[in-house]
């Protein structure tokens, strides 16, 4: 595969990195789930464009990542689905929802990926996990009540990624989680335990709470799906810590 970009994501593509040579994988971009800024969002559509235009002239396949976040999901009626209509509620979910648009009318082969909140080393700081790991560390957490995160390890996520583009997907949204959102506060217990340490926590207003349904990629690939289950968040948890 060609990997455009240089960030955590790419990064961690690296073990499948000489698999699937007829796919480019875009994993460069907004991060940033909180961002707004009109000028990152811009480049962001315009790289796609341009890598969308490259793929169709070459018969390439492109896989997109989107997102799963609250900013997609957090008006659904429910879990989140692939094939519901979303009404995005942040300006990051409205740009992730019409860089998806845009590929579809592209003309490239493409499979777009909704991913839930990636945990594993390096990722950046300004990420939930290392955010709030610092926030432990210096013994006072600030949460919103209510909150709740659907946590996966990147490492299973570069998994799922394999296995999909291995059976030949196309034009197709996938989301790409646990299935299992997590309170906040129990990620914050979690933390406390393993680091043997005990925190003053801040309560803010209400925070956004979504489910992301995973109903078609467990379909699509049983044998990685069937170990999510609700206690799934602690190893990926310890994992982040060993790495920290």
């Amino acid at each position: 595969m060609h990997i455009v970009g240089t960030g955590f994501l790419a990064r961690s593509l690296a073990p499948i990195a000489d698999a699937h040579p007829d796919t480019v994988v875009l994993a460069a971009g907004v991060s940033w789930a909180s961002g707004t800024s009109g000028t990152d969002f811009a480049r962001e559509a315009a790289l796609l464009a341009d890598t969308a235009r490259r793929c169709a002239a070459d018969g390439r396949r492109l896989l997109f990542f989107s997102t799963a976040s609250t900013g997609m999901y957090g008006n659904a009626n429910g879990p989140g689905r692939e094939d519901e209509p979303v009404e995005p509620c942040t300006p990051y979910g409205r740009h992730k929802l019409a860089l998806e648009g845009q590929l579809q009318d592209s003309g490239a082969d493409h499979l777009i990926l909704r991913l839930g909140h990636l945990v594993g080393p390096g990722q950046p700081p300004h990420q939930l996990l290392p955010a709030l790991l610092r926030q432990v560390r210096s013994g006072a957490v600030q949460i919103h009540r209510g909150a709740a995160r659907d946590l996966i390890s990147v490492a299973d996520v570069i998994t799922v990624i394999d296995r999909l583009l291995g059976l030949g997907l196309r034009g197709e949204v996938v989301n790409v989680a646990s299935g299992f959102a997590v309170p906040v506060e129990r990620i914050v217990d979690h933390l406390e335990h393993r680091l043997g340490v005990r925190v003053e926590r801040t309560w803010s207003d209400s925070g956004a709470q979504h489910a992301i349904a995973i109903e078609r990629l467990t379909a699509l690939v049983p044998d990685v799906a069937r170990h999510f289950g609700p206690a799934y968040y602690r190893p990926v948890l310890d994992t982040f810590l060993a790495a920290a």
